[in-house]
């Protein structure tokens, strides 16, 4: 059985957390922990309250994300 590849959804960030996590509002209304990608960290990209953000989720757990875009 092959894995299965992760969507792509749109949030606004509603609380920055302690080591780079985030608690993201899904535009369906869900809430969801996030984190920065690896890419994120090394451009030193930051995330502030309100930001719209690219989450990239994993079919197996809805409720985790990683955040891999930070829009302007």
């Amino acid at each position: 059985m092959a894995k299965q590849e992760g969507f792509e959804v749109e949030g606004v960030v509603t609380e920055v957390l302690p080591d780079r996590n985030y608690r993201v509002k899904l535009e369906n209304g869900h809430q969801v922990l996030a984190y920065a990608a690896g890419r994120m960290s090394k451009n030193k990209i930051r995330v502030l309250e309100g930001d719209r953000v690219t989450l990239s989720m994993s079919p197996y757990d809805l409720s985790r994300g990683r955040i891999t875009y930070r829009h302007k």
